[in-house]
């Protein structure tokens, strides 16, 4: 996981750094304990016992064992992508399926592909591929993003960011 001083030290990804084709810095996950999963199911109060009752989720449910929530996957990749953006860029847009489970031992690579880039209003919006692949080759968590990033020379992405109608449109090519 990156440190809080990575990332308030971190230097700006400008939209002049990527290309097409671009693989972005991974974030790498795990592997993942049963104590990582109930940790989060305390904190949203999650009581389905499929992500803490390990016998439960085996023996009543017919699981491979407990389960990673969905909604520590939805926080995983914003996260990913707010921290690829910091200190000055913003993630805009995310969107994936859940297609593979998370269970203790698995360890997930957060990814990012970029897949296009345009200039609007003096801003550097980047689509991305995403997604979350497991050590064993499945991707659990394949989805598309959009980040605005600052061009260098150019104007400050806003905070908070606020997309103009032309930001709306999406790219073509």
């Amino acid at each position: 996981m990156t440190s809080d001083s990575e990332l308030r030290d971190k230097p700006q990804l400008y939209f002049d750094d990527l290309a097409v084709g671009d693989d972005l810095p991974a974030l790498v996950i795990g592997p993942l304990t049963p104590s990582h999963l109930f940790r989060w199911s305390a904190a949203i109060e999650n009581w389905h016992r499929i992500h803490y009752d390990q016998s439960f989720a085996i023996y009543h449910e017919g699981l491979p064992n407990i389960l990673a929530q969905g909604s520590w996957k939805q926080s995983i990749l914003p996260r990913y992508l707010k921290d690829l953006c910091l200190p000055d860029g913003w993630a805009w847009k995310v969107g994936f399926q859940h297609r593979a489970m998370i269970v203790p031992g698995d360890t997930v690579t957060v990814w990012a592909r970029v897949t296009g880039k345009r200039e609007v209003d003096g801003l550097g919006l980047v689509s991305l591929d995403v997604g979350m692949r497991l050590h064993y080759g499945p991707e659990s968590c394949p989805g598309t993003a959009t980040i605005v990033l600052p061009i260098r020379g150019g104007r400050s992405v806003p905070y908070p960011f606020e997309p103009t109608a032309d930001m709306q449109v999406e790219e073509t090519d």
